[in-house]
């Protein structure tokens, strides 16, 4: 019999940040499993667009809030408010990238860590409160 493997805080974290996406309407939810990687500065990257800088504070907003809600933690560091353009937060084992659509596709991280082990949320998983 298989065991199933125990999930870790960083686990539950990155389930937290996709929901607080989720709340705001975040698009294209990208979660990138960084366990595995030599050198990975993190257990996770969290991606998503947002359609305007109005929609980026509001999902980054909705991420610090759920996540403080939920596990009591704030962000360890973050980065691109002043720029409207993109935002992160860094929770340590879970980093949290927001960007304007055109600034993601610069930036291209998903390319960047094409190894790790990659999940699309579907829009559609909203989860019932």
């Amino acid at each position: 019999m298989k065991s199933t493997p125990v999930r870790q805080d960083s686990d539950k974290l990155a389930d937290v940040v996709v929901r607080g996406m989720q709340e705001k309407k975040g698009l294209d939810i990208v979660v990138m499993n960084l366990k595995e990687l030599k050198n990975a500065v993190s257990d996770y990257f969290i991606v998503c667009s947002a359609s305007s800088d109005t929609q980026l504070d509001a999902i980054a907003r909705s991420v610090e809030e759920e996540v403080e809600k939920l596990t009591g933690q704030n962000p360890w560091q973050t980065e691109g408010r002043m720029n409207r353009e993109w935002v992160l937060l860094d929770y340590v084992d879970v980093v949290v990238h927001i960007f304007l659509r055109d600034r993601r596709q610069f930036y291209a991280l998903e390319e960047l860590w094409g190894d790790a082990e990659i999940t699309y949320i579907e829009e559609e998983t909203v989860p019932a409160r």
